[in-house]
């Protein structure tokens, strides 16, 4: 195999994977944060935060330590929001 052909095949499994990841995401019952649960996060794969300002709801989609694709939503103080002191 040479390298065009392999960097096409690397290319290809990537996009794949992408569009994978992207469909489990939507199709993953959230689990709503507690105080106290105890999270297994071996990487965060995304985290999408609402609108607004002050306390926003957050959903954050991760892999565990199992390799499973998990979801949790929480709320979070908005990272857009212009500071006014």
């Amino acid at each position: 195999m040479n390298w065009k052909n392999l960097s096409i095949a690397s290319l290809f499994a990537a996009l794949s994977l992408g569009a994978v990841v992207a469909n489990a995401q939507d199709s993953i019952k959230p689990h709503t944060y507690l105080y106290g649960d105890h999270l297994d996060v071996a990487k965060v794969l995304s985290v999408k935060q609402g609108s607004g300002c002050g306390v926003v709801e957050t959903r954050m989609t991760y892999l565990d330590s199992a390799g499973q694709i998990q979801a949790l939503d929480y709320n979070a103080v908005a990272q857009d929001c212009a500071q006014d002191n």
